[in-house]
């Protein structure tokens, strides 16, 4: 088998016990590899209704069979599981080094089973694996954690992603990080790795990705990298100012989401644009594993010395959308995240869910309880560095933030002022102002993203060609469903989605046949990506998914007219897009995997 290894590492830290599962190419075939490999193995060996914080829930941590090949950008990896946050799947991606260390270490998957007596992390170094204590890692922040077990192990190559004390006291949008500032954020990881009192995976491998024609994928790669160079955005855009690039173009079109999604316009905008960070902290780039396009930032200021990010998302979440315009406090907010291991988007989204309910009169500062507490007013930056020490530490009020927007909303009956879906904070982008990405909301399967299936693409960017943001034809529906499909290609092999300025489906399918001697076509692959898209909603529906509940929007983007800016008078039409979306889909009325398609995709013995 080339490109995937056929092996993964099964850990059960109930019983302590260690073993390497094979599994064939046929399999590889339909499922590909890292969040394909994921959801085929939690349907096949768990039950979707389990405790999310429970010792049953099992926690897949995946590179996919381009990661750690020089394809660019190969050094993603998924972590599948099932979300605290939502109550349904989630498929958090990452990059840095970490999941190409994994693959040369000779893995596809850690599948962590089960929950340890006491804290411990993993260490692997090629086949010796092995379960140590943690419990004097218990209760540090993430450079700290890994600081000290680079020290344990004394090896420069090992590579580390690890919980901050948010993951040990079980935040319901806790993160897992690695190599310091990179994220698999969303939907809660970090808080089921702590139910297991699993602190750390540390890694250090010695093998090479093997690959079945090397000369032929050296120069498909190749070309592959020319195209993104020379992408005005991959090659562009993203290199010079990174993900925060965004800022401006997302601000001009009126869909950049601001106090709470009251509107689409935020004034300070530009003071807190990739150009302005660039001109004002930006030291360096920092690219990832095999990464051609170098979005990573490396800031450096007075009160945190040398830091790495924010992102667009970031930025966003902890500026606009609760009025904030400081800068320099927002990227202290970020290492803050980063250090205690929180989701930059659901902690700004909270914290934007607490300040509407205060503006409201629902929260009031005898609900907080805190005498020396910063009131939730907009763009009172005091409130970021107050609360995410407290929500990561569960202390005082942060106990109650910590459990999430909707959750908070619903403790102080204002849960139309959380702006999410399926119980997951949403992203920086109003769909007032693009149609087509509201309808991606609703129906994606992991909840409140973006990443998934980035209408954004078509509807405000041009890619692959521009599409009127306020059509709702099904054109842009059929779009949409090709979106997901290739983004759950994308995440199997283990690349980054940002890619996909650039390259298209027959890209990733020159560079998986080079690699993997498959002569698959373009169709096939996106069948994959279909299958797997399908799988999860099938976990999801027998979680407890209801569709006329679920695959919906915050009432604000139905109801509430864009009140200014390009969008103004705009709300989204999803009561007209969704029945569309099924039965393009193949599903039935109400949203269900048939059984026909089910057979199709090869997917019976799931329902």
């Amino acid at each position: 088998m080339y490109g995937n290894w056929g092996r993964f590492l099964r850990v059960n830290l109930s019983t302590g016990e260690v073993k390497v599962e094979e599994y064939n190419e046929e399999l590889a075939k339909k499922w590909l590899g890292s969040r394909g490999l994921a959801i085929y193995l939690l349907l096949k060996e768990m039950d979707p209704k389990v405790d999310p914080l429970g010792p049953e829930n099992k926690l897949i941590i995946a590179p996919g069979p381009l990661s750690g090949t020089s394809a660019p950008t190969g050094g993603r990896y998924n972590v599948v599981t099932k979300s605290p946050a939502t109550g349904f799947i989630t498929m958090a991606n990452s990059g840095g080094y970490f999941g190409a260390e994994l693959k040369f270490a000779g893995y596809d998957a850690i599948v962590v089973e089960g929950k340890a007596e006491k804290p411990v992390y993993i260490y692997i170094k090629d086949d010796h694996v092995e379960i140590r204590d943690a419990s004097h890692l218990w209760g540090k922040l993430v450079s700290e954690t890994e600081e000290a077990i680079r020290k344990e192990i004394g090896s420069k190559r090992l590579r580390i992603t690890t919980i901050g004390p948010a993951g040990e006291n079980l935040v319901r949008f806790a993160a897992i990080i690695n190599d310091g500032h990179r994220a698999a954020g969303r939907a809660g990881v970090g808080a089921v790795m702590g139910s297991k009192n699993l602190k750390a995976i540390a890694v250090e491998g010695s093998k090479r990705v093997p690959i079945a024609d090397k000369q032929k994928f050296m120069l498909v790669v190749r070309e592959k990298i020319n195209k993104l160079k020379n992408d005005p955005v991959a090659g562009g855009g993203l290199p010079n100012y990174g993900t925060a690039v965004l800022v401006n173009i997302i601000n001009q079109n009126g869909l950049y989401p601001t106090r709470n999604f009251q509107t689409g316009v935020f004034e300070y905008a530009e003071e807190q644009s990739g150009e302005a960070m660039t001109a004002k902290y930006l030291i360096g780039n920092k690219p990832c594993y095999a990464c051609p396009i170098g979005c990573g930032r490396v800031n450096k200021l007075p009160t945190v010395g040398v830091t790495e990010g924010p992102e667009y998302e970031s930025i966003w979440a902890l500026g606009a959308n609760l009025g904030i315009n400081d800068l320099a406090s927002i990227i202290e907010a970020n290492h803050m995240c980063d250090e205690y291991g929180l989701d930059t988007i659901s902690t700004g989204g909270t914290l934007a869910t607490a300040m509407e309910l205060w503006e409201k009169g629902l929260l009031k500062p005898e609900d907080v309880g805190e005498e020396e507490a910063p009131p939730f007013r907009w763009g009172n930056t005091e409130v970021l560095h107050y609360y995410i020490e407290k929500i990561a530490y569960r202390k005082g009020f942060g106990d109650k933030l910590a459990e999430g927007g909707y959750r908070l909303a619903e403790m102080f009956n204002g849960t139309e002022y959380f702006m999410g879906v399926k119980k997951l904070e949403l992203p920086a982008y109003d769909p007032r102002g693009a149609e087509g990405h509201g309808l991606a909301y609703a129906t994606n399967n992991r909840g409140g993203c973006h990443i998934k299936n980035y209408m954004i693409s078509p509807e405000i960017l041009g890619y692959p060609y521009k599409m009127d943001p306020h059509d709702i034809g099904e054109e842009k529906i059929k779009m949409l469903i090709i979106f997901q499909h290739l983004s759950a290609l994308v995440d199997a092999a283990g690349l980054c989605i940002f890619t996909t300025f650039g390259l298209g489906a027959d890209d990733y399918r020159d560079m998986l046949n080079a690699a993997l001697g498959w002569d698959f076509s373009t169709e096939d692959y996106l069948k994959i990506g279909e299958r797997i898209w399908n799988a999860e909603r099938i976990f999801n529906l027998k979680a407890g998914l209801d569709p006329e509940r679920d695959d919906t929007l915050p009432k604000r983007f139905l109801e509430e007219p864009m009140p200014e800016g390009p969008n103004k008078g705009h709300v989204v039409r999803l009561k007209e897009m969704l029945p569309k979306y099924y039965k393009l889909r193949g599903w039935t009325e109400d949203g269900r995997v048939p059984e026909e398609k089910a057979k199709e995709l090869g997917l019976e013995e799931f329902l």
